[in-house]
């Protein structure tokens, strides 16, 4: 049987516009790209780049108060939404521009329009057109969504921040994971008093302890009016605000309410399950080790699969899936060990177990220190860092690494690479410290500072 292509890729985030033009460039298939709305996914459009370049928009009034104390006159002047938010659209749109060239460059064709799984060789597209391919790639990503809350959809979610018409002088953000928590770091830099609410014990869950324990502790040093063990009861439209009622028995006015308590993949009204695609609880497509679903010629790659959410990860599942497919070396999505930074203020990088899933494993020895950094100390800061290494008592090899501090996502990049390499203690111990920096504390810290 005849196809109209080799494969049909569903989705133009990260990892399907990497498969589709590694597929159509590097192996001479002939490649369809079907994206419904913009090009880049939830990481360009959406998610980490935006968000990383508000993160560096909201550091400016601090970096204003050190160069004071550092002997600089310099006032901190006022902050433009408007002049911000006009770059930062015209760098989203260049970015989606490189997307749609790589594609055309490696041979792709694209089609502007939402497509759903016929059968296991066909997609339809929004337009009526129907084509079939060999393989199809399901690479649709995921969506925040709002909670069963009375009242929320009163609320936005962190898709709608890039848009607001102005910034609000009072926000809720209602969650504890690295979204909720980055962007409560964020708006309270650019000058927005942030309130936030988790209703867990403490924020980041499934991070080291020690680690979120001092990004909690410093968000609150820093303004964030966090509030642990609460949620939202209510919300009600009152005038210009939102009026919230929480569990602690609190009544408090809004400008906005952000929730970021949850993502779902992208997989409704697609098809997929009528197709014989099987979906996990959350409507996650389910998939073996190298991204086959339960219909041998349709597989899929990242946020969609709810495996790994990371940027990084959709890229080298999409590259994996054009290995195994289309060069045939069967390559497995290797999972394990991932570095990834969390873009709080201050920054935590990890990669690795934390103390508290090391300890489940076997023996370990922790080494830890916590120190007010030379920069913000002669600045007369009382913000502090943290490294931290776990290491296995029996075979020596370093099992995680966790930073907190300025730079913490450049640090354990490198770090990770050693990590992964399978380095011990003492090949860490061996390496000569760069000084003076906050990050020699890695390779200096000698004597354990507990065992379990």
């Amino acid at each position: 049987m005849s196809f109209d292509y080799d494969l049909f890729v569903i989705g133009g985030g990260s990892g399907g516009v990497r498969a589709a033009r590694v597929a159509a460039g590097d192996t001479g298939a002939k490649v369809a790209l079907a994206e419904e709305d913009r090009y880049g996914g939830t990481c360009v459009i959406r998610g980490c780049v935006p968000k990383k370049l508000m993160v560096f928009a909201s550091e400016f009034p601090g970096m204003a108060e050190e160069a004071r104390a550092y002997g600089w006159d310099m006032p901190t002047g006022a902050f433009s939404w408007d002049n911000f938010k006009g770059k930062l659209h015209a760098e989203l749109d260049r970015l989606e521009g490189i997307y749609r060239r790589l594609l055309a460059n490696s041979g792709v064709d694209t089609f502007d329009a939402r497509a759903k799984v016929v059968d296991a060789h066909t997609v339809e597209l929004s337009t009526g057109e129907r084509k079939t391919a060999k393989h199809i790639l399901l690479a649709m990503g995921g969506r925040p969504v709002l909670p069963d809350t009375p009242g929320a959809e009163l609320g936005i979610t962190s898709n709608d921040i890039f848009h607001l018409e102005k910034l609000p002088e009072s926000i809720l953000i209602v969650g504890g994971g690295y979204i909720a928590s980055e962007f409560a770091g964020v708006l309270n830099g650019l000058g927005v008093k942030v309130t936030q609410f988790y209703r867990g014990a403490q924020i980041l869950r499934g991070f080291d302890d020690e680690a979120r324990g001092l990004v909690a502790e410093e968000m609150i040093q820093n303004g964030i009016d966090l509030h642990l063990g609460t949620n939202i009861l209510s919300m009600e439209k009152v005038g210009e605000k939102i009026r919230v009622k929480a569990t602690n028995g609190s009544e408090h006015d809004f400008d906005q309410v952000m929730f970021a308590t949850g993502r779902v993949p992208n997989t409704d009204n697609m098809g997929l399950e009528e197709a014989g695609v099987k979906l996990g609880r959350k409507g996650q497509v389910e998939v073996d080790e190298y991204s086959q679903t339960a219909v041998p010629s349709i597989y899929a790659v990242g946020d969609v699969t709810d495996r790994v959410n990371l940027t990084p990860v959709a890229i080298r599942e999409g590259m994996a899936f054009v290995e195994t497919v289309f060069k045939g070396k069967p390559t497995p999505v290797d999972h394990e060990l991932i570095p990834t930074a969390i873009f709080t203020q201050p920054e935590m990088g990890t990669v690795g177990l934390s103390e508290e899933d090391a300890r489940d494993k076997g023996p370990i020895e922790v080494y830890s220190t916590s120190f007010r950094p030379m920069r913000s100390l002669f600045a007369g800061s009382d913000a502090r860092v943290m490294m931290k290494l776990i290491v296995c008592a029996d075979t020596r090899v370093v099992l995680g690494c966790h930073i907190v501090a300025p730079g913490a996502g450049e640090m354990i990049q490198l770090a990770g690479i050693a990590v992964k390499m399978g380095a011990t203690k003492e090949d860490f111990d061996r390496t000569v410290a760069v000084h003076p920096t906050m990050s020699e504390e890695i390779v200096t810290m000698k004597a354990p500072t507990r065992t379990a």
